[in-house]
C-alpha cells in the first residue's frame, strides 16, 4: 500500500543530491514504467547515484524510514520490474558507467552497474575481446544481472548466471557487500553471487559486476533457412542440438515475425518460418558447422539458405531479429504487447509450440513468435488493444495454457525475463509452496524492512 513520502527524507535527499533528486512528473513517469503492458502510478522521487556511496546512503536512508527503493537501470524489463507498487524512490544507476578494469589475460571485466553491454563489447573489441550475452535491448549490465538476462547467444555462452563471477551490493540496510572474486571458480560458503543474480532487485541493488569475457571467434558466419512450417524448423533446431553441433545462436521467427521485420527494416526476406543461425570459431570448423546444419535444415524441407559473412551483413539480420519487438507493434498501431517466456527441455519444445499455436489461431488474437530455440526457450507474444478488456484476458488465459504445460513438460514459466510483477502466480505454480516460502523467509533476513522494489516476484 501507497504511503506518503516523509518530509525528512525527501529534504535528506535534496541535500545530497541536488539536482539528481528530481520530483517532476515528467522524470517520475519515465521512471514509473517498462516494457511490460502494466499500468501503474509513477515514483515519488527519482534519485540518480553515481557511486557505490551514494547508493548506500540513499538506501540507509530508506530502510530508515521504511520507503521503498525500486533499482532502474534503462528501463527495458518486461515484467514490470520498475514499476513503483509502494511509491518510494526510483533509484537510478545509469550513471554509473565506468569501466573499471579490463583484465585481458584473465579474461574478466569489472564494470560499474551501469554500463550497458554495447559499451562493454565498444571496449572490449580493442582488446580482441567480447562479451557475449545478448538480451536484444541495450540493456544495463547490472539489470541484466538482476534478472539473469541470457538471450541470442546463451546456446554457446550460457547466461548472465554462468558469466557473472562477482558482485558489490548495497543491502537493503545500506551495507555494501562483495561478492565472489575473480577466480574461475569456488566452493567457498553459500554462493551469494547467485543468490542476488536473478534477485530482481529485491534483495539489494547491484553496484558494479566482475564478468566473464571470451576472445573474438577468428570466424564468424550467419546464415537464414526457410521452412514450410514452424515445427520443421523447430525440429530442425532440435536436431543440431541433439547432434553437438556448437552453435553460436538459432534463432526462430515465424512468419508473422518475418512479415514484422520485413516491414520495418525492409528485408525483403521470405514470409514463411525461418531459423537465423551463427557460427563461430576457425574458419574451416565454421564451414564444418554450416555444412552439417545445411543438411539436416534439408532433411527437414528447409531452404533458400543465405549466407551473411560480412559484419554489415550479419549486423542487418541480428538487428531485424532484435526489432522484432517493436516492428511487430507497428503492425497494430496504439496495441499492448503481452509476452511469454517458456523454456522447456529441448526435447519437448516443438510438442509445446505446436499446441500453443493450435491455442492462439483458435482464439483468433494477432501474435508472433520468436525464440532463443537452441535452448529451449521461446516467447509468443500476444498483440492486444489495451482498450478491449476481453483481449487482455484472452493474452493471459492462453499464456497461462502455455506456461502450465511448460511446468507439465519440465519446464519453465521463465526463460529470461524474470517474474516481476507479471508472473508471481506462475512462479507459485511453478516452485510451489515451500519453496516460494523459502524466497520469502531469504528476503526477511536480507531486507527485514521489505524496502527492496516490493510486490515483485512474490506479494509482500
Amino acid at each position: 500500500m501507497k504511503a506518503a513520502l516523509p518530509e525528512a527524507l525527501l529534504l535528506a535527499l535534496q541535500q545530497r543530491f541536488g539536482p539528481r533528486c528530481n520530483t517532476s512528473l515528467a522524470m517520475r513517469e519515465q521512471h514509473g514504467r517498462d516494457e511490460s503492458p502494466i499500468d501503474m502510478p509513477p515514483p515519488d522521487v527519482v534519485v540518480f547515484a553515481e557511486s557505490v556511496e551514494e547508493i548506500a546512503f540513499v538506501l540507509g536512508l530508506a530502510h530508515a524510514h521504511a520507503v521503498a527503493v525500486i533499482p532502474y537501470g534503462t528501463g527495458t524489463s518486461l515484467e514490470g520490474h520498475v514499476l513503483a507498487v509502494q511509491g518510494g524512490i526510483s533509484l537510478d544507476v545509469s550513471r554509473m558507467n565506468k569501466i573499471l578494469a579490463v583484465h585481458a589475460e584473465d579474461l574478466t571485466v569489472t564494470v560499474q552497474a551501469g554500463v550497458t553491454r554495447k559499451q562493454l563489447n565498444e571496449e572490449l573489441r580493442h582488446a580482441g575481446l567480447f562479451f557475449p550475452i545478448d538480451p536484444g535491448a541495450d540493456a544495463s549490465l547490472g539489470g541484466m544481472a538482476a534478472t539473469r538476462a541470457s538471450g541470442t547467444n546463451a546456446v554457446r555462452y550460457g547466461t548472465m548466471r554462468e558469466n557473472v563471477l562477482g558482485l558489490t551490493v548495497v543491502s537493503g540496510q545500506g551495507q555494501v557487500l562483495p561478492t565472489g572474486t575473480r577466480a574461475r571458480k569456488s566452493s567457498a560458503g553459500y554462493d551469494l553471487t547467485r543468490l542476488f543474480v536473478g534477485s530482481e532487485g529485491t534483495l539489494g541493488v547491484i553496484a558494479e559486476v566482475t564478468l566473464r569475457v571470451y576472445p573474438l571467434p577468428e570466424a564468424v558466419s550467419a546464415a537464414v533457412c526457410f521452412f514450410a512450417s514452424v515445427d520443421a524448423a523447430v525440429q530442425t533446431a532440435i536436431q543440431i542440438i541433439q547432434l553437438g553441433v556448437p552453435i553460436a545462436r538459432c534463432e526462430l521467427l515465424d512468419a508473422n515475425a518475418v512479415r514484422a521485420v520485413n516491414a520495418h527494416d525492409k528485408l525483403g526476406l521470405r514470409e514463411a518460418p525461418m531459423l537465423l543461425m551463427e557460427f563461430h570459431g576457425s574458419p574451416a570448423s565454421v564451414a564444418e558447422q554450416a555444412q552439417t546444419v545445411q543438411a539436416i535444415a534439408g532433411e527437414f524441407g528447409g531452404k533458400d539458405f543465405e549466407w551473411a559473412t560480412t559484419p554489415e551483413a550479419r549486423t542487418k539480420l541480428w538487428t531485424a531479429r532484435h526489432h522484432a519487438y517493436l516492428s511487430a507493434l507497428q503492425t497494430r498501431p496504439g496495441c499492448r504487447c503481452v509476452t511469454t517466456d517458456s523454456c522447456v527441455p529441448i526435447s519437448r519444445l516443438a510438442e509445446i509450440i505446436n499446441a500453443s499455436v493450435e491455442e492462439v489461431e483458435a482464439a483468433g488474437l494477432p501474435y508472433y513468435i520468436v525464440g532463443h530455440v537452441g535452448d529451449g526457450n521461446f516467447h509468443m507474444a500476444y498483440l492486444i488493444d489495451p482498450a478491449i478488456a476481453q483481449e487482455r484476458e484472452t493474452a493471459e488465459r492462453l499464456s497461462h495454457q502455455m506456461v502450465r504445460r511448460a511446468i507439465q513438460l519440465n519446464g519453465t514459466c521463465s526463460g529470461e525475463h524474470g517474474i516481476g510483477l507479471h508472473k508471481q502466480g506462475f512462479l507459485l505454480e511453478e516452485a510451489g509452496e515451500l519453496a516460494v516460502d523459502m524466497m520469502r523467509n531469504i528476503k526477511k533476513a536480507l531486507d527485514p524492512r521489505g524496502i527492496m522494489n516490493p510486490g515483485k516476484i512474490f506479494r509482500a
